[in-house]
């Protein structure tokens, strides 16, 4: 244990999630020169660190994902410790268990489920989150152990944002440009066996409000075995499309990029007439960008399965919204995969707005029934909803930390020395922390698979495998 653990007179606190906006916060504790020292423990219900940046940023960017050493960098400092497989709430340790091992604790812990579309159908076999798949291909250990089946010809992603671009980009990229990433050797094998011939991306809004950035979608512009595809009758109805000169120039970015692709489907399908109808080659597979349809069921296959979409077509509303248009559209699909946003979800002992999926709160101080809960504080997307990029986490984290600190000589006041360390304290509870020299060890087993299976590192995908590899058997 380190030395520091043993000085009484220094803030303790528990930062739970070990997220990007978990370790911001760490980072902003141990950083702050104007208070008391501060030792900090970060908990995971997971045995690997970093959230969103293993397990939600697709395994194809390398760039992304390196923000991993940046966070290692943090939790190697010498005042924070990594204590993952620990299950804070239902089955864990409770929060007013952590309030008394620790001064302080700093809830980040994301927003854990999908919103649903509200629709008929939406529950059928071949309809999942696109959440569920990017668990399922970034090796999360709740995934579903079988997969995905993509034995299937037509697939529609619900959604215009990255998440949705994600799994558009994965489903049409062959398998062999997949295998250089650390993408679990299951997952890359039903990739590689994937019968997947067309993908279309769907969004309810024109392309002037899709919220995907310009540089992921450009990348679906360069997929060596797909070709994209729009629809100029549908951009155009798009008014910010016809005029783009009065966007932001991040979304005038956007829609500089589909007109690229408009105008060169248009070409290519002249050179085509021109040549008597013997065009260029076609590609494995086709990614179609669609806009201004609204889902409104997911239709049955007659045994229980997807076989299609039926949308809505709507039209611009003048406000920035749609309205319907009466006409609907069916797309073929026997995969369907809702990328329509999160939404937060409730952890036992801790206030919760359910309308907004938060807990509620002042410059992250949590409120109990309006007044301010000492020593418990949230940050990150449980704070402000699931808004915002990766580095949207820092000013967040920040705002935070700041309260903490400038309550700290109260919670030192109130608290007092706090005698116990808390890894006894969660051990006692029955939990079996996995610490730094535990991750090194995942870490270190699947440099190992990778290099069995002539790859790069290769995640391992499940609990059982992962706790063994921390030297934790089951």
């Amino acid at each position: 244990m380190p030395a520091h653990r043993h000085q009484q007179d220094r803030l303790r606190v528990a930062v739970v999630g070990a997220g990007p906006s978990g370790v911001y916060a760490a980072q902003g504790l141990v950083r702050d020169g104007t208070g008391p020292a501060v030792d900090v423990d970060v908990l995971d219900r997971l045995p690997c660190p970093y959230g969103l940046v293993r397990y939600g940023v697709a395994p194809d960017h390398e760039k992304i994902k390196s923000l991993q050493n940046t966070l290692r960098s943090v939790l190697e400092h010498p005042r924070i410790r990594f204590l993952g497989n620990v299950e804070v709430g239902a089955g864990g340790v409770p929060p007013d268990a952590l309030l008394r091992a620790y001064h302080a604790v700093v809830y980040c812990v994301g927003a854990a489920t999908d919103r649903r579309l509200g629709i008929p159908g939406e529950d059928l076999r071949g309809s999942h989150s696109a959440t569920d798949f990017v668990s399922w291909y970034s090796a999360h250990p709740d995934a579903a152990a079988d997969g995905f089946t993509l034995g299937v010809r037509a697939a529609v992603v619900i959604g215009v944002g990255n998440v949705a671009v994600d799994v558009a980009r994965v489903l049409a990229r062959g398998a062999e440009e997949l295998r250089p990433t650390d993408m679990p050797q299951p997952a890359l094998e039903s990739l590689a066996r994937s019968t997947v011939t067309g993908v279309t991306m769907v969004g309810r809004r024109g392309p002037s409000q899709a919220k995907f950035t310009t540089k992921e979608l450009r990348e679906l512009g360069t997929l060596p075995d797909a070709e994209t595809r729009v629809r100029e009758d549908e951009l155009s109805l798009d008014p910010g499309y016809r005029d783009p000169d009065g966007l932001p120039s991040a979304v005038r970015r956007n829609v500089t990029v589909l007109r690229g692709w408009a105008e060169a489907q248009a070409a290519a399908q002249a050179e085509t007439q021109a040549a008597g109808g013997a065009g260029r080659a076609a590609r494995t597979r086709a990614l179609t960008l669609r806009f201004y349809l609204r889902p409104v069921e997911i239709l049955d296959d007659g045994a229980g399965a997807v076989r299609g979409v039926r949308f809505e077509r709507t039209a611009p509303d003048g406000e920035g919204g749609v309205t319907g248009t009466g006409t609907y559209e069916e797309i073929e699909a026997q995969l369907v995969l809702r990328s329509v946003g999160y939404h937060g979800v409730p952890l036992e002992g801790l206030p919760f707005d359910a309308r907004s999926g938060t807990v509620p709160h002042t410059a992250g101080r949590v409120l109990r029934d309006g007044a301010r809960s000492p020593g418990e504080y949230v940050a990150g997307w449980i704070k402000r909803g699931p808004t915002g990029v990766i580095g949207t986490n820092r000013p967040c984290a920040k705002e935070t930390v700041g309260s903490l600190l400038e309550d700290a000589d109260a919670l030192l006041g109130a608290r007092g020395p706090l005698a116990d360390d808390p890894l006894d304290v969660l051990r006692a509870a029955g939990l079996r922390p996995v610490e730094w020299g535990g991750w090194l060890g995942i870490e270190a087993a699947e440099a190992d698979l990778g290099r069995r299976l002539e790859r790069p590192t290769v995640k391992i995908p499940d609990w059982d495998g992962l706790l063994t590899a921390a030297d934790l058997p089951d």
